[in-house]
């Protein structure tokens, strides 16, 4: 065996491990998130197939507006990292400080909007019994917007610095508040009134704001931010920085929002069936997100390692890194197939002792298995691109991919050949395979046109300095 064949084995792992490093916390961040919306999914499952009904409509029309605010915030975390890799330090402060003030700026309009999705249901037509606890939850979630999204900057903006474990310890802190919160809100003790389902609201919006503190004081106190000057004198929103964020962003939270919208647009479809199969999809769909919270922890890792070294100039160095990344959430994600390929009757039983929903969740987990590996796929072939700042094009990808592709094919086999719930999320895969495929041929193509670029100029410049 020779010689470079170890020493690009030596890197792999070198790179592995310093992914894992940066991108485990990351994970363990979104499990934690995503945690909440399990327990909040199991405790309204305790009291009626109404409230869990409920929570699924809710969380369907609330997650494309959280998503696609967010993703705008997202942006700051490959231009923290391009920063980094060029030692620009003296743009990093103000970086936070204004996707900061960009949060806020989103937070009200997503504040308004969320409190008056009520039309939605009704044009869906939306099982009736459900349409006033969905509508109160999300009223009540509503208040929680202003520091999720400041919470969410600033979690970002570390995560730009390759700084992910604080956000992990602040998740422990919201996941042990959020427990207690639901069970004192929604079955009414120490003595409130029982809100059901409407009670798991602003057990969030609670939740949101101590996470908000945790991360503002982390980022204040945090020794080595000082040289960024972050906080050092009060600033109003300069244009230069915010058409940047909202540059790079806008296309990220737009491509995250007809991801998350293709999901909500299924689970308002089947909402439609019966109770019976929104409860079912909803248990599905959620052990589906826990296991998505792994790529998506290692996307925003990947986005960071192929950011820094898109800052120092290295396209090739990206590219490893990038396919680095992908590798290792493809193997994750063949990892989860393989769980609820084997145990779904186990996974079904954690949510409900229901037998109705537990044959429809228990088939649906079956599909779950199978788009496991192309949501992996374009997660991290997502964050790869986003590490590059390129997000105007993989937005269009997603478009294509999920309301051209997904939808109409989950329409069709849904509703047209009557194939129900499992015809729906065959829809779900085709949208998630093509984003999947395009995502990482579109990486590898423009990290060799950097390259290529890279190569033209250096050589420019060798045949200017001769002449």
């Amino acid at each position: 065996m020779n010689q470079p064949t170890l020493t690009y084995r030596a890197e792999i792992k070198k790179e592995a491990r310093l992914l894992m490093v940066i991108g485990g916390p990351v994970i363990v961040t979104q499990l934690l998130q995503i945690s909440m919306s399990f327990v909040d999914t199991i405790m309204a499952g305790r009291l009626s197939p109404e409230d869990l009904a409920a929570i699924a409509v809710g969380t369907s029309v609330l997650m494309p507006v959280v998503v696609l605010c967010l993703g705008c915030m997202m942006a700051v975390t490959p231009i923290v990292a391009q920063n980094v890799g060029r030692r620009a330090f003296q743009h990093i402060g103000k970086n936070a400080r204004q996707v900061l003030w960009l949060s806020q700026i989103l937070a009200l309009p997503g504040f308004l909007l969320i409190r008056n999705l009520d039309f939605v249901f009704v044009f869906m037509g939306v099982t009736e019994e459900i349409i006033p606890i969905a509508a109160g939850y999300l009223k009540a979630i509503s208040w929680g917007m202003f520091p999720a999204f400041a919470y969410g900057a600033l979690r970002h903006f570390n995560e730009g610095l390759s700084v992910t474990r604080p956000a992990m310890y602040i998740a422990i802190i919201g996941t042990l508040v959020n427990i207690p919160a639901n069970y004192v809100l929604m079955f009414g003790k120490l003595g409130f009134p029982q809100l059901g389902a409407v009670g798991t609201g602003y057990a969030s919006s609670i939740v949101f704001t101590i996470m908000f503190i945790a991360m503002l004081w982390f980022t204040v106190s945090h020794k080595p931010f000082k040289r960024f000057d972050i906080f050092g004198k009060f600033r109003w929103p300069e244009k230069k920085y915010l058409s940047e964020l909202l540059r790079v962003g806008t296309p990220i939270g737009i491509s995250s929002s007809m991801e998350v919208s293709m999901f909500a647009a299924v689970s308002l479809l089947i909402s439609t069936l019966s109770t019976v199969e929104v409860a079912g999809h909803q248990v599905a769909i959620n052990v589906a997100a826990i296991c998505f919270m792994i790529p998506l922890g290692l996307s925003i890792a990947i986005s960071a390692r192929v950011g820094n070294s898109i800052g120092k100039n290295r396209p090739a160095e990206a590219r490893f890194r990038g396919y680095i990344g992908v590798g290792i959430s493809t193997l994750f994600m063949i990892c989860t197939a393989t769980l609820l390929l084997l145990f779904p009757e186990g996974i079904t039983s954690i949510y409900t002792a229901d037998k109705e929903v537990t044959d429809i969740a228990v088939q649906l987990l079956y599909f779950a298995a199978i788009f496991q590996i192309s949501d992996g796929l374009q997660v991290s072939g997502y964050g790869a691109l986003r590490g590059l700042k390129d997000t105007k094009i993989p937005m269009y990808v997603n478009l294509v991919a999920y309301w051209i592709i997904g939808i109409p094919v989950a329409y069709l086999l849904g509703f047209t050949f009557g194939y129900g719930a499992p015809g729906f999320w065959v829809g779900l895969i085709a949208g998630l395979t093509v984003a999947g495929i395009l995502h990482n041929v579109r990486f590898f193509r423009q990290t060799k046109r950097l390259e290529k670029e890279m190569i033209n100029t250096e050589q420019a410049d060798q045949e200017h300095s001769r002449s």
